[in-house]
């Protein structure tokens, strides 16, 4: 299998030096780049196995620069790919021939905090960690948590309405936006939202979150800041058998009980990742989770009692409470590590699919059937709580065929995803890579009543196009 593009439009290539003639006066001169060498570092995102040359790449640094690049890319016809970190592991963020992307590494500030109203305003370009940073000192922090928070933008959180393990308990990206401003497709500048829950009017805010750069450029964002808790406190679970780790966890959300995380790693994942982070994670489990719960001491305590009682059901191997915070440090450090230790020994494929939390067990011994039948390994590591999959299947580029053989175990997993009653992403989007899965969840009306959305927004499909729906069967507003 491989992941078609659209043909790059040969007129807006053979206009290439007049288009960039025209951005050159919109930014400034470092701001524009258009040499071969330097495109380069943005012909791919995350899913590096798929690679275009973009026409020139932009990075502005107000939403008034922005919003004078795309009414000109607008009255140019050239189409334009957003960009934020370009950590996408969906295809994302990856370039078109006849596109420039434009990017928001440079809006990188803090505009505003409001703490006494919980409330801080940044532009778009800053990174997920650093909204944390800005309010640390007062005891408050930004609650979506994605494992590359210390790269990935705001931007792109927003584009893929991301989560992390912590989103458990704290809702993913959708539920921490308060508001946005909005560059749309012929430069006009929006704002949807505010800076309180609930603003008046249609919820347009919604529909932007999780949009995937369709339509249109966020520049800026008003986003929750919590007061951080007085403690937390991990306990690590080993198990023999995997299933036995599925069904606990399904056993405590059964429960009542919501823990601030529940993140899940298999034999693979454990080794791999203890290897590199010396965590302390159990060699010997098949299974192990991570659950975290929050509070002063006494709540942490009670909860995680009632936590290792219900464990307890499941023939756990061990039971590690930890109990210091250089120890909870470590045992958080293996699991937002995980994806680059396993890096550091194989390629891989990460995939993103949701599943009912009772659905834990059986999927996952199917996940292993599939990658067997397909001669490869699979290592998992992924937000068990919300039964978001994150299944990292390992092959090696230099081997012919055998991404073809990752691709297609990937695409048997999200059937799975959407047979059990889930759905084909749970926070990386659908980019490229799912692009040709959408028909599998939804049908052709529910598709083109998406279309239409989009439509109403970029009614020539100048903004992300080759991005979330089939290229065949496309509709115009």
């Amino acid at each position: 299998m491989t992941i078609r593009f659209p043909d790059p439009d040969p007129k807006i290539l053979a206009r290439r030096d007049e288009i960039l003639a025209g951005l050159a006066p919109l930014v400034a001169e470092e701001a524009l780049i258009v040499s071969e060498d330097e495109r380069r570092a943005f012909e791919t995102d995350g899913l590096t196995a798929y690679r275009q040359m973009p026409l020139a790449v932009v990075l502005p640094s107000t939403t008034e620069e922005v919003s004078k690049v795309m009414a000109y890319c607008h009255a140019q016809g050239v189409r334009v790919v957003p960009r934020g970190a370009g950590t996408s592991l969906a295809g994302g963020a990856i370039a078109q021939g006849d596109a420039i992307i434009l990017g928001t590494a440079k809006m990188t500030k803090i505009l505003d905090i409001d703490f006494a109203d919980r409330v801080a305003r940044v532009q778009s370009g800053i990174t997920n960690l650093a909204i944390s940073g800005a309010v640390a000192h007062e005891g408050f922090f930004y609650a979506p948590d994605p494992s590359s928070q210390l790269a990935c933008t705001i931007a792109g959180n927003i584009a893929m309405n991301s989560g992390g393990a912590h989103c458990l308990k704290y809702g993913v990206t959708t539920n921490n936006l308060l508001g946005v401003t909005l560059v749309m497709n012929d430069g006009t500048v929006v704002e949807l939202g505010g800076d309180h829950l609930d603003a008046a009017g249609y919820d347009l805010l919604g529909l932007v979150c999780g949009s995937e750069g369709q339509l249109g450029i966020v520049t800026e964002a008003t986003v929750r800041i919590l007061r951080a808790a007085e403690g937390a406190r991990p306990v690590l679970v080993g198990f023999s058998k995997v299933e036995d780790a599925g069904d606990c966890v399904a056993a405590i959300i059964a429960a009542g009980i919501i823990p601030v995380a529940i993140e899940y790693m298999d034999r693979n994942a454990i080794l791999i990742t203890e290897d590199f982070a010396k965590a302390g994670y159990p060699r010997d489990a098949e299974a192990m989770l991570i659950i975290e719960v929050e509070g002063s001491q006494a709540e942490c305590d009670a909860m995680l009692a009632r936590i290792e009682a219900i464990a307890k059901d499941f023939r756990p191997t061990s039971i590690r409470v930890s109990r210091s915070e250089a120890e909870s440090a470590a045992i958080w450090k293996g699991r937002k590590s995980a994806f680059g230790a396993t890096g550091r020994i194989s390629d891989y494929i990460c995939m993103d699919g949701t599943i009912p939390t009772g659905q834990l067990g059986p999927v996952l011994e199917r996940i292993e059937a599939i990658c067997a039948g397909h001669g490869l390994r699979v290592a998992n590591v992924f937000h068990a709580g919300d039964g978001n999959l994150h299944p990292l299947i390992l092959f090696d580029i230099n081997t012919p065929g055998e991404l073809q053989k990752a691709e297609a175990a990937g695409d048997e997993i999200l059937k799975l995803c959407v047979e059990v009653g889930g759905c084909l992403t749970g926070e990386h989007g659908v980019g490229i890579e799912k692009r040709d899965l959408m028909r599998f969840q939804y049908n052709q009306e529910d598709l083109e009543q998406q279309m239409r959305v989009k439509g109403v927004f970029d009614p020539d499909w100048m903004l992300n196009p080759a991005k979330v729906f089939p290229l065949d069967g496309r509709i115009a507003a």
